[in-house]
């Protein structure tokens, strides 16, 4: 049986840090683009996506702590 390759089965990866650093880029072009826009509530949805991204990031790497990563 072939394993597939992909983010699930690469060790060592933690899918809450990818995923809070997607999270983070996502709310770094909102925040960006409600500020160029002038859009207030755009700007602060990207502000509060970042702060979830680095939130998120921050439990991946205390998974990997935990597991020796």
């Amino acid at each position: 049986m072939t394993q597939r390759r992909g983010l699930r089965s690469t060790p060592g990866v933690s899918h809450d840090r990818v995923g809070g650093a997607a999270e983070q880029a996502k709310g770094a072009v909102k925040d960006t683009f409600g500020s160029v826009t002038g859009d207030a509530k755009l700007q602060t949805e990207g502000k509060i996506d970042k702060a979830e991204g680095r939130a998120q990031s921050a439990y991946g790497g205390a998974k990997d702590t935990l597991r020796g990563r």
